[in-house]
């Protein structure tokens, strides 16, 4: 019973914490006048940061229901829609203004919140990338997860910079809310999983 209602409560927090900035931005009188691919690549990025806070929620297996394993599984297709995500959301962008998406890609457009998303983006792409060489060159499982922890924690630190720093159509506090747990979800993950164990590690 205890547990049944502990689950309860950690996931209806969880689906509270990211359908409240949906909600808020869906009803955001900046959206009007605004094209629909606008839009979606706005609605893409918000997605992309609920997912930043999914996962290392699924990575350390802290939700309720899902195994260890079931969620490292889980983890990997939700990292998938994550890029998806990256990809709509700077596509988007691009359809509806492409000398801004250049600006931002090669660090000079006047806005700092486009410097943090660039970095944020590249770090997620290389993270990925990681996963994906991971088997064909056969690196370590210690250095491959501190790879990995290192990239992603670039990617959510830029993230999350990226969207306290834009004035849009997502709620101040519900949007700080969202990054924080995401800043804590991903320090209590790599803090429990000890990813960085390599570097402290005594040479023989």
């Amino acid at each position: 019973m205890a547990y049944s209602l502990r689950a309860i409560v950690v996931w209806s927090v969880l689906a509270g914490t990211i359908a409240i900035p949906l909600a808020i931005a869906a009803a955001s009188p900046l959206l009007a006048w605004r094209q629909p691919v606008y839009i979606a690549a706005g609605f893409a990025g918000i997605v992309g940061m609920a997912l930043l806070l999914l996962q290392p929620l699924l990575a350390g297996g802290y939700l309720p229901g899902l195994g260890r394993r079931t969620g490292r599984r889980v983890h990997a297709w939700s990292g998938l829609l994550l890029l998806a995500c990256i990809v709509l959301h700077v596509a988007g962008l691009w359809l509806t203004s492409p000398p801004d998406v250049i600006d931002a890609l090669l660090f000079r457009s006047p806005t700092p919140f486009s410097a943090w998303g660039v970095i944020a983006m590249w770090a997620l792409f290389a993270a990925a990338a990681l996963v994906g060489l991971r088997q064909r060159f056969r690196v370590p499982p210690p250095y491959w997860r501190l790879g990995h922890t290192a990239l992603v924690s670039v990617a959510v630190a830029g993230s999350v910079v990226h969207a306290l720093l834009i004035e849009g159509t997502m709620g101040v506090v519900s949007k700080t809310a969202l990054c924080a747990l995401a800043i804590a979800a991903t320090v209590k993950a790599v803090t429990d999983l000890r990813s960085y164990a390599v570097l402290t590690r005594r040479q023989p």
